[in-house]
């Protein structure tokens, strides 16, 4: 497996971890001080936009590192729960890491 992979999942974890946060917040302000209702509709849409590019990513990790459907399925969840992608992405790392290859491997004919 390239290391691009699991760099590209790493970063939208992150992306769509703070984004969550970012609408947490929003979302805050908007039902308990009932302002910021455009910002929480643009932060929304953008996190939207972000979570399915984090799925598409976390899809191809999986099954690039043929795990099964459970582990798939946690990880997929864990951009939907504050906090959680920033642990489940740690843990991700280090279980995917020594799986990873700078350089192609030689297929022997």
């Amino acid at each position: 497996m390239k290391r691009s992979v699991l760099t590209r999942y790493r970063v939208m974890a992150y992306v769509t971890a703070v984004m969550l946060l970012i609408l947490c917040a929003c979302m805050v302000a908007k039902y308990g001080f009932d302002t910021g209702a455009d910002l929480t509709f643009v932060v929304s849409q953008t996190h939207g936009v972000l979570f399915m590019i984090y799925l598409v990513f976390a899809f191809d990790l999986g099954s690039k590192a043929k795990w099964p459907f459970g582990k798939l399925l946690w990880v997929l969840v864990s951009g939907t729960i504050p906090l959680a992608a920033f642990f489940v992405e740690r843990t991700i790392r280090a279980e995917v890491e020594p799986l990873v290859s700078d350089s192609p491997v030689a297929v022997k004919a």
